[in-house]
């Protein structure tokens, strides 16, 4: 099975390579990484016998796009983004890239007679908009309420009619939040819901631009990589029409993060939280939902974690190496 990973340099992209290098059950025998920048290769993933490579794609660059596709892989896990603040502020990027960027890669799989990938597309709960019902169903209607939900709610439409009309095999993944995070803060506007959490881990002072009351929809990165896993093979015919699913996540106010950092790292973790109230994210965060029934994708299989404890766990082992505290 040949792999093609774009948005391999981002966090996702980086710890979804690394996964094949520990996890080996699925039959990948290549694998190229691609990204805005070179993507580096994990020591995991280079330790096995996959072939790999990198290179640069700028899903804007239609012949580019043509060029990746042509060895036609067999997987394509579309992960390149311009992420929700920064697609709010820069009209122009976020739909050149998120809208325009995920057409061109389509149209190319399309241009290839006899070719039908199987396209694991990372949509976003932002595909949602208020006002909302106490859990979103799956099929909820799109009304999103940013840029960068518009442009991923413009993505699954596509993905469904693509693979409605046999172009490719496409599964659209709306992630929750991922939480924590590690490496450094990027350009989404929820970022802070990492920060308040990884920074005081290691005894750093974090911003917390919204009230505590604040509540949003969240998996760990070891949670959304099981996702994408889970995707690749699935079996896509019980989807029907509905190619895209919302993951399982687990419904948290920013009161309920603190309190399990309080029992994982104590009360001088906590103090490190420093209330900087911020206008603008504080109105794109309003806009979001905040829980959901993602019982059609729990039943085919996908799973999250259940508890803040449980994340906070996973960043530690994770990310940590099992210690908590100033580095």
């Amino acid at each position: 099975m040949k792999v093609l990973v774009i948005g391999a340099a981002g966090m996702v992209g980086t710890k979804l390579a690394r996964s094949f290098g520990t996890d080996r059950a699925a039959d990948v025998d290549s694998i190229r990484l691609v990204d805005v920048v070179v993507p580096s290769v994990p020591a995991e993933l280079a330790a096995t016998d996959i072939a790999t490579e990198t290179g640069v794609l700028d899903l804007r660059d239609v012949a580019a796009v043509t060029s990746v596709l042509a060895d036609r892989p067999d997987v394509i896990f579309h992960l390149a983004a311009i992420v929700s603040g920064e697609a709010e502020a820069d009209l122009e990027k976020g739909y050149a890239v998120n809208f325009d960027g995920t057409r061109n890669l389509f149209d190319a799989i399309r241009a290839l007679d006899g070719y039908c990938p199987r396209v694991v597309f990372t949509s976003s709960i932002a595909v949602f908009g208020a006002p909302f019902p106490d859990a979103i169903p799956d099929d909820y209607h799109l009304t999103p309420l940013t840029s960068y939900g518009t442009q991923k709610a413009m993505g699954e439409l596509m993905l469904a009619d693509y693979s409605r009309r046999g172009f490719l095999d496409g599964i659209g993944i709306r992630l929750p939040t991922i939480n924590i995070r590690p490496g450094k803060p990027n350009k989404a506007a929820s970022g802070f819901f990492s920060g308040i959490l990884r920074e005081p881990l290691v005894g750093q002072e974090a911003v917390l631009p919204v009230d505590d009351s604040v509540r949003h929809w969240h998996a760990s990165p070891r949670a959304a990589i099981g996702f994408l896993r889970h995707a690749m093979t699935l079996d896509t015919a019980p989807l029907g029409a509905r190619r895209s699913l919302t993951m399982p996540g687990l419904s948290a106010t920013v009161g309920e993060q603190i309190e399990a950092l309080r029992r994982a790292a104590g009360d001088d973790a906590v103090a490190l939280i420093r209330r900087e109230p911020d206008a603008t994210i504080r109105s794109i965060v309003a806009g979001w939902p905040t829980r959901f029934d993602a019982a059609r994708a729990t039943a085919l299989g996908f799973r999250a974690e259940s508890s803040f404890d449980e994340i906070i766990a996973v960043h530690v082992a994770d990310e940590l190496g099992g210690r908590i505290g100033p580095r």
